[in-house]
């Protein structure tokens, strides 16, 4: 296994999901914000146009509105990012004569619940704009989106590389992205992160090929540089910033073979580890998959505020009691250190988790929904993906590093 430092395990746990909630789906796109997770789009049957919120603090789903000029329609293997009260929704159009005329790029407002109208679909001639793509990523760094490769009809897989100011709402291709350079080359359905002033971009498909080579861009000195290869070749997974580490979770080799892999990279020390599960604690084969992190950790502060939380060792503004489905679920006794309950999991300063497992029931002893919302624990979400099962309720699955 590449890499020299030991990671602790980690517990997974099913959130079942009832009521008014999405279907289950793939190539799907989601993020989270202030608390809440949105979900937008995908295939079952056929490819999606509905969008909803996920409270994780009351579980609750709302079905937001997804109608108008301003909004998208069914969408397909296209990238989501929040920024600074805005959710940012590009490519992934079912391919038609007009396509390419419009440029994929869709804002969601968070405050007022509803789709504005975007500068940057028309301000820009179109061949200074992205054309529409599918199965590209799109990272936030800084005040930019910055979206690289997908997979463009009749063209075939693209290394074009743009950042998009999100003050300006202008587009700029950067450099880098030319046949015969240096990086990543063509590449769609992989995983890119970012973290302090760099991108890191893994994995993949070069055309029909799965690829397993680890990239850094630094944006300070528009370079790329090839790192140090962990996780072997994977299509259709799905990665997020831990801190200072990086999480990839699922995909597979080929469409046909989801795997439950979880892989931490560490940006200080430069290496892999592959995160075991607790007994008893098996995590979901997945592919095409989404996965967004909640708590302060997961935030783009996040190392800061992991520093700052070790610093000042006060406990955190959480004492919910949620209680597992039933014992069956997930049997606890095994476990081997910082044993509170057979109901708890593990916490950042005492080794034990007062926030326990019931998909977030309503048991909570916080005065405000908004207080809970800005301290969640640090958890990993991970959303649908193959296989599912049409008609049936979104899967949902928590992950909890017991080093957190």
């Amino acid at each position: 296994m590449p890499g020299t430092g030991q990671t602790s395990p980690c517990l997974w746990t099913p959130l079942p999901q009832s009521h008014l909630c999405p279907g289950d789906r793939c190539k799907h796109a989601c993020c989270s914000y202030n608390g809440d997770v949105y979900v937008l789009g995908g295939r079952d049957n056929s490819c999606l146009g509905d969008f909803w919120k996920y409270s994780v603090v009351l579980d609750e789903w709302t079905r937001l509105n997804c109608t108008g000029e301003a909004a998208p329609e069914e969408l397909e293997q296209h990238s989501m990012v929040a920024n600074k009260g805005f959710l940012y929704v590009f490519g992934g159009m079912l391919d038609s004569a007009y396509t390419w005329r419009k440029c994929p790029l869709w804002v969601f407002e968070t405050m007022n619940q509803k789709w504005v109208s975007c500068q940057g679909r028309t301000s820009c001639p179109q061949s200074q704009r992205p054309s529409n793509r599918k199965g590209h990523s799109a990272v936030v760094l800084g005040s930019a989106m910055l979206v690289y490769g997908g997979f463009m009809d009749l063209k075939g897989t693209s290394q074009e590389f743009w950042s998009l100011n999100l003050n300006s709402m202008t587009w700029t291709r950067l450099t880098g992205s030319e046949r015969g350079s240096s990086g990543p080359g063509p590449r769609h359905s992989h995983s890119a992160v970012a973290y302090r002033d760099s991108m890191f971009l893994f994995g993949g498909l070069k055309g029909l090929r799965e690829q397993r080579d680890f990239w850094k861009w630094d944006s300070t000195n528009h370079t790329w540089t090839s790192l140090r290869q962990g996780p072997p070749r994977l299509m259709g997974h799905a990665a997020v910033t831990y801190r200072d580490s990086m999480l990839l979770f699922g995909g597979g080799e080929s469409q046909k073979s989801p795997n439950n892999s979880l892989w931490r990279y560490s940006f200080p020390s430069q290496s892999w580890s592959q995160v075991a599960s607790l007994p008893h604690s098996d995590a979901p084969q997945r592919i095409h998959h989404c996965c967004t992190g909640l708590g302060r950790s997961y935030e783009s502060d996040g190392v800061q505020a992991a520093l700052s939380s070790q610093q000042d060792a006060k406990p955190r503004h959480f004492k919910n009691k949620c209680f597992p489905i039933s014992q069956s679920d997930i049997e606890m006794k095994t476990f081997s250190k910082g044993l509170c309950s057979s109901e708890t999991i593990f916490d950042t300063e005492k080794n034990c988790l007062t926030f326990e497992n019931r998909a977030f029931k309503k048991q909570w002893s916080c005065s405000d929904d908004q207080d809970i919302s800005k301290n969640l624990p640090d958890m990993l979400l991970v959303l649908g993906g193959k296989p599912f099962s049409i008609k049936s309720p979104i899967s949902i699955w928590s992950m909890t590093l017991t080093d957190s």
